[in-house]
């Protein structure tokens, strides 16, 4: 199955955020763009891609392991930039160190779990909300984003998400999301 280890923002997060991106959906060029569903927020900590059921339970048991070596921590949805001139994100501000370490153990327990991980990438928290076209000029995107500032919460939990790919051929159809496990940060283990 297709999997990912993710932090997944609280309702009220989730709902600060929708009201920014209907607003940026009134930005010149908004039309252009394919906007994410809000099932699709989150902060990927690891992306794992396709991993042999076998290896789920080896998987599941270093990552509850990480998530209980890692204390609970403050996180707010804020800011925005773009990768290649293609993806629009919104960023993570509070503490950044936390969330990073935590992404790093993620990482490291599906390696030492045996799934195969593609290169290392230096973490950088983000949640995609859109994606362009040809190189759309996301500027006036980034720049509404970059004043951007959700409510600060408690990340209390890692969570395990397996990805489903759209396989309707539907155009504008979305990859769906389902938590299949998640973890309380500082947990006694």
């Amino acid at each position: 199955m297709r999997l990912f280890a993710a932090v997944l923002p609280p309702e009220r997060a989730l709902s600060e955020l929708a009201g920014e991106v209907d607003q940026l959906q009134n930005v010149p060029g908004a039309r252009r763009l394919r906007w994410t569903g809000r099932p699709g927020w989150h902060y990927t900590l690891a992306f794992y891609g396709e991993v042999a059921d076998d290896l789920v339970p080896e998987l599941s048991e270093r990552l509850e392991r990480a998530a209980h070596k890692t204390p609970p921590f403050e996180l707010a949805i804020g800011g925005g930039g773009r990768f290649d001139g293609q993806v629009l994100w919104v960023g993570a501000t509070g503490d950044l160190d936390t969330l990073a370490h935590l992404a790093h153990r993620a990482e490291a327990a599906a390696r030492r779990a045996g799934v195969e991980m593609k290169e290392h990438r230096r973490y950088h928290p983000h949640l995609t909300v859109a994606r362009g076209r040809d190189h759309a000029d996301l500027r006036p995107f980034v720049d509404v984003l970059h004043e951007f500032s959700g409510s600060t919460w408690t990340v209390g939990e890692l969570g395990l998400v397996r990805s489903n790919l759209p396989r309707s051929g539907v155009a504008g159809e979305q990859p769906r999301y389902e938590k299949v496990a998640g973890w309380p940060l500082g947990a006694a283990g």
